[in-house]
């Protein structure tokens, strides 16, 4: 794996939740640490959300929790869920929108001793199997929350390889009580390191216009 700074532009995260999240397979998710270290993975699932989305926490309006991801698109919207561990969204769409896309897992490509310290263990699959473990391993936490995907120099997501439709498969999102039957989980059918195998396979995304 090389060490292109290259990175995918504004343009590619103002886009509507359903097409980033879709189009973010096979990218790769890099955080640049303090001493050098470079942590990289090859983002293979992800999950749309709107602001529309009876399961988004835009749903029921801006708040202080959610101001990032009604901000411009490519920045990191970052959250603590259920008492346990830190999430991480792309922000997507338009300013003042309120949709993003969860990275909710990625195949570890570089900095895996790094990522294995952090985790406690030193399987490569169970690294960033999961959004938990994603941001565990990629030491994103609160202090993360807002960062520019594009302009800054801390985290950003390189081009990599745009996955072909018949190796992506979609599903229902999981880990959610609400809109739990749109198939907006997106995955790398056959990678290993996905937090939850089961996709079926789709034809192309029809991303609906917004309202």
């Amino acid at each position: 794996m090389g060490r292109s700074r290259r990175r995918l532009p504004r343009s590619f995260y103002a886009r509507t939740s359903l097409e980033v999240a879709r189009a973010l397979l096979g990218r790769v998710l890099v955080h640049a640490l303090p001493d050098g270290t470079r942590l990289s993975g090859r983002i293979v699932e992800t999950e749309a959300y709107r602001q529309d989305d009876p399961a988004s926490h835009s749903f029921k309006g801006r708040t202080a929790r959610t101001d990032v991801m009604f901000g411009p698109p490519g920045h990191l919207y970052v959250y603590f869920t259920y008492g346990a561990h830190f999430c991480m969204n792309v922000v997507t769409g338009e300013d003042g929108e309120g949709s993003a896309v969860l990275l909710r897992a990625v195949e570890p490509l570089e900095g895996l001793a790094e990522m294995a310290r952090r985790r406690g263990q030193d399987l490569p699959r169970l690294l960033c199997a999961g959004p938990g473990r994603l941001c565990q391993a990629f030491g994103v936490a609160r202090e993360e929350n807002g960062i520019d995907l594009v302009a800054g120099g801390v985290m950003w997501i390189e081009p990599g390889a745009a996955v072909p439709d018949e190796e992506v498969g979609v599903g229902p999102r999981v880990g959610i009580t609400s809109a739990t039957d749109q198939p907006w989980r997106f995955a790398v059918r056959t990678s290993p390191y996905l937090s939850r195998a089961a996709v079926v396979r789709p034809g192309r995304v029809r991303a609906r216009r917004r309202s």
